[in-house]
């Protein structure tokens, strides 16, 4: 499963929510230095939807803030769960 995300580094804090021209946004603390940032992302993420962090991918987008992510395990209620947290 693939599905856009816009980050924002350097957040007070980790959140996740919210929709951005069609992707979900991702307010991670960590700085877009030395792919700290992308590292971030993919725990947040993780954490949110039930995977663990080596399940969540960056495919495309590693330098900048939108990206594509994919999930290398699909759970049930994957595509729901994105859902809900884009409509926060």
């Amino acid at each position: 499963m693939r599905f856009s995300v816009r980050v924002k580094p350097n957040a007070k804090h980790d959140a996740v929510g919210g929709d951005y021209a069609g992707a979900l946004i991702v307010a991670v603390r960590a700085p877009a230095v030395e792919g700290r940032a992308n590292e971030a992302v993919r725990k947040v993420l993780a954490a949110e939807l039930g995977v663990r962090a080596r399940d969540v991918l960056v495919v495309q987008g590693e330098r900048g803030r939108d990206k594509i992510i994919e999930l290398a395990v699909v759970p049930d209620t994957a595509g729901e769960r994105i859902q809900a947290l884009r409509r926060q």
